[in-house]
């Protein structure tokens, strides 16, 4: 019984593979083999594009990544940022600049997109940046108010600025993959 059904395999197995690779020897199969098939031509346009989309996604991230290393590495990022929610310069002039800075690496970035699909993460990421900063100058956070509700107000923003630099960094790198 076994035996029966193995051949029974083999045979269809065989004649799949004749099915498949198409050995009917004809003259109309000669000719099709000179021209090239659909899915080699329909595919050749996909395969430029892709570089190109690569060639610009390393662009990006490459011009937003120099313009974030050189401030971040003059103003911190996250719990070192001079806009941390802890830190005592979160309401000074220093927190100003950094946020000044973070929103220029935002700039830069929505620059360097300039409307590209792919870069869906480091756009909204930049804009939100952008946001937090106006937002920041508004309430005139740099200025050390002194109202309960206003500085409660600077803390979302602040909080927002001091992770800019290390969130617009992982946009760029999300570009990278399309996202």
């Amino acid at each position: 019984m076994m035996k029966r059904q193995a051949l029974r395999v083999l045979a269809v197995v065989g004649l799949s593979g004749t099915l498949v690779t198409g050995c009917s020897g004809s003259s109309e199969d000669a000719r099709r083999t000179d021209r090239p098939s659909a899915s080699a031509t329909s595919s050749s346009p996909s395969v430029e594009r892709v570089p190109s989309k690569v060639q610009a996604a390393e662009k990006v991230k490459s011009a937003v990544e120099a313009r974030l290393s050189a401030d971040e590495a003059r103003f911190g990022s996250g719990t070192n940022s001079p806009c941390s929610t802890s830190s005592p310069q979160v309401f000074t002039a220093k927190c100003e600049a950094a946020a000044d800075a973070t929103s220029g690496a935002a700039d830069l970035a929505l620059r360097e997109i300039g409307g590209r699909q792919g870069f869906a993460t480091l756009d909204s990421t930049a804009r939100k940046v952008r946001a937090a900063v106006r937002t920041y100058g508004t309430l005139g956070c740099a200025t050390g108010p002194t109202a309960a509700n206003t500085r409660t107000a600077c803390m979302e923003p602040a909080a927002v600025i001091a992770q800019g630099f290390p969130d617009l960094r992982s946009g760029a790198n999300a570009g990278l993959l399309g996202k």
